[in-house]
């Protein structure tokens, strides 16, 4: 039986500033590292695979898993519901595996009020230039859509001082890296280290 408990990580950034590729890639690395699933009632989209990219239900059973107290946290985005669970969550920290979720800085500041404990991780692009190429790349949108979504990038960026760490996606293979480092750094603590290897230590100091 696991005899330590995982760390929840919150990682949260602007559109556009590569959170998404940056976990995909931190896990491909650490497979350990496990990733929270949200519950969407969002319709799945093409080449989207139920359980891998989101649990996708229907607006009853959401709203009937939101009267359970199901979700640690949840919020509305364009008429769709999103939700962790918190039943997961907490059984794969209690498993001793690290758990990350991806999730805008209001959702990490309902979750680390609620459960102490976790590391709140902030990622931001190397500049507002950068961050425009990044946010028109596709080339579809129109300006007004494009200055809407800078303006709303630019909001959420203020809000990286609520974080624990700050990371710079300047060059996307030292941004991996950081996160990574934040996360052993995390590990070599000595509150994680006595819960690891506590039969060991006792074995030291009998």
């Amino acid at each position: 039986m696991t005899s330590f408990q995982g760390t929840l990580y919150t990682i949260s950034a602007p559109s556009g500033a590569g959170k998404t590729s940056l976990v995909s890639a931190l896990i491909a690395r650490n497979p350990d590292i496990k990733v929270s699933i949200s519950h969407t009632t969002r319709t799945m989209r093409d080449g989207e695979v139920e359980g891998i990219d989101y649990h996708f239900v229907d607006n009853a059973q959401f709203i009937a898993m939101l009267n359970e107290n199901a979700f640690l946290e949840h919020a509305e985005v364009y008429g769709n519901y999103y939700g962790t669970s918190q039943a997961w969550v907490l059984e794969t920290l209690n498993a001793g595996n690290d758990v990350i979720l991806e999730i805008d800085w209001q959702g990490a500041a309902q979750i680390h009020k609620q459960m102490g404990g976790g590391m709140a991780i902030f990622i931001l692009p190397p500049s507002q230039q950068a961050l425009l190429e990044r946010l028109t790349y596709r080339g579809q949108d129109d300006k007004d859509v494009i200055a809407h979504r800078l303006a709303q990038a630019k909001e959420d960026m203020s809000h990286y001082v609520e974080a624990d760490y700050l990371v710079i996606n300047e060059v996307f293979d030292t941004a991996l890296d950081d996160l990574e480092t934040i996360i052993h750094s995390r590990r070599l603590g000595i509150a994680s280290q006595q819960q690891r290897h506590s039969d060991l230590l006792s074995e030291l100091l009998a």
